[in-house]
């Protein structure tokens, strides 16, 4: 698991994330999506009603570090 914080660009190791059942439910598809999806590398964006936040929801398998921005793979290698 890796978790970014886009704004600082820097790893987080422990988050907390509030959601309504709403959001909840659209997380679960996007993950259902991610599951199912070829190229493995896809994502989605989870934003709130007034899109002032945003989750953005990922799979990442090793063999597909190449897919990320160079910031993301970063992230994934020096965590390793």
């Amino acid at each position: 698991m890796y978790i970014l914080d886009d704004e600082s660009n820097k790893k987080l190791s422990c988050i907390t994330i509030i959601l309504t059942r709403n959001e909840i439910q659209q997380m679960l598809g996007y993950a259902k999506q991610l599951l199912e999806s070829s190229p493995p590398s896809d994502h989605y964006h989870l934003s709130s009603e007034d899109y002032q936040k945003e989750i953005t929801l990922c799979v990442y398998e090793p063999e597909n570090i190449s897919d990320f921005h160079p910031r993301i793979q970063k992230l994934i290698i020096d965590d390793e």
